[in-house]
């Protein structure tokens, strides 16, 4: 994995709902979830049903993107990334290292089913007013045709 600006990963780790945009038949869905970050690997982990609109979609069309925003009035300090990425449910060694991570983050889950899934980051996009007006931060690439 290319080195990802130690300020995008600080933004990530700091929020916990991200807005995912999914795709089928060429209809968008948006849906928001808690996260975590898993930086070693470069995924973003969150629990959702196989029910969902969201986890239908990307079992028929894996190919993601989202958003975590900071809200704020004032300009100068908007922040926000933008992803794409392959959303998939983690399997065996890896699906027990997202397990961990995500409980350590939010306890409560423990006492619910929880089905995770991951998204494989591919690109990211962050915007950050403070270090000048539509500063933008970028790693990968945003071509969705080379989004393995």
């Amino acid at each position: 994995m290319d080195n990802i600006d130690k300020r995008i990963i600080e933004f990530i780790n700091k929020h916990h709902v991200l807005t995912l945009a999914t795709s089928r038949n060429n209809i968008p869905y948006c849906a928001n979830c808690f996260y975590v970050y898993h930086e070693k690997k470069n995924m973003l982990v969150f629990t959702t049903d196989h029910t969902t609109k969201h986890a239908q979609d990307a079992i028929q069309q894996d190919t993601v993107a989202g958003s975590i925003v900071l809200e704020t009035n004032v300009v100068g300090k908007i922040q926000g990334v933008q992803f794409q990425g392959r959303m998939f449910e983690p399997k065996e060694e890896l699906l027990k290292q997202v397990k961990t991570k995500y409980l350590k983050r939010f306890p409560v889950a423990m006492l619910m089913k929880t089905h995770l899934w991951v998204v494989e980051l591919s690109f990211l996009k962050f915007t950050d007013n403070r270090l000048g007006f539509g500063k933008k931060l970028i790693w990968g690439t945003e071509e969705s045709e080379k989004i393995s």
